[in-house]
């Protein structure tokens, strides 16, 4: 009967339909009268544990909520302290009009898990930025920003289309730009989006930023 109930828990975690469940409310069940009668005595023996078990799972439920939300789809891993970088997020955001685009400033510390999924560190990442399109899909460089773009509506997205330039070229073309970007355009001390914050609202480290700014404040 344990290992059942386990079993039925698990299945109600996965399917996220705990409030309804008669596992965690089995004392508001209804039954009929002969099925009433035969489990009766089951349900006073495990109407405790039932109601343990159902607390334990809502926990779960709520850490599950979570671990998710750490890897989005969708997420752009930039350097946010790079001029040129900060520019091209603007840009995106501004096109974005259905928000399908997230960020992450490479220097916060919600940045790791996304790197570490990726066996990446943060200087790979400053050297080409990374792009988080799903589960087990992950671009760096120019093919980062054209698959970012094919994300856009149109006629951004028709920018797409430059994938047929090999990738080695589009790479060498990306890593010079990447290499003198700090002496072309600039650098600053910290997240340029700190200076911007209506911007967070598409950040996932937002309220990380947030942080660090009053702690500055």
């Amino acid at each position: 009967m344990k290992i059942l109930m386990i079993r039925r828990g698990l299945r109600l975690l996965a399917t996220g339909n705990l409030n309804s469940s008669p596992l965690i409310y089995r004392r508001h069940s209804s039954h009929s009268t002969s099925s009433f009668s035969s489990s009766s005595r089951l349900n006073a023996n495990f109407a405790a544990d039932d109601l343990l078990l159902g607390d334990q799972l809502a926990t779960l439920a709520s850490k599950a909520e979570i671990v998710p939300n750490l890897l989005q789809p969708g997420v752009v891993v930039y350097d946010g302290v790079c001029h040129l970088c900060h520019n091209g997020v603007k840009w995106v955001i501004k096109a974005d009009r259905d928000k399908k685009i997230k960020f992450c400033c490479l220097q916060s510390k919600a940045a790791e898990p996304y790197m570490s999924v990726c066996d990446l560190d943060r200087d790979d990442v400053r050297r080409r930025f990374l792009f988080i399109e799903g589960p087990g899909l992950y671009h760096q460089g120019s093919t980062a920003a054209l698959r970012v773009l094919a994300h856009l509506p149109l006629p951004y997205a028709a920018l797409s289309c430059l994938m047929i330039v090999p990738t080695p070229l589009r790479d060498a073309v990306y890593d010079h730009v990447a290499k003198e970007r700090y002496k072309w355009f600039g650098k600053s001390d910290d997240c340029l989006v700190l200076r911007e914050q209506d911007l967070l609202d598409r950040f996932i480290d937002r309220e990380e930023l947030l942080e660090r700014s009053r702690s500055v404040l």
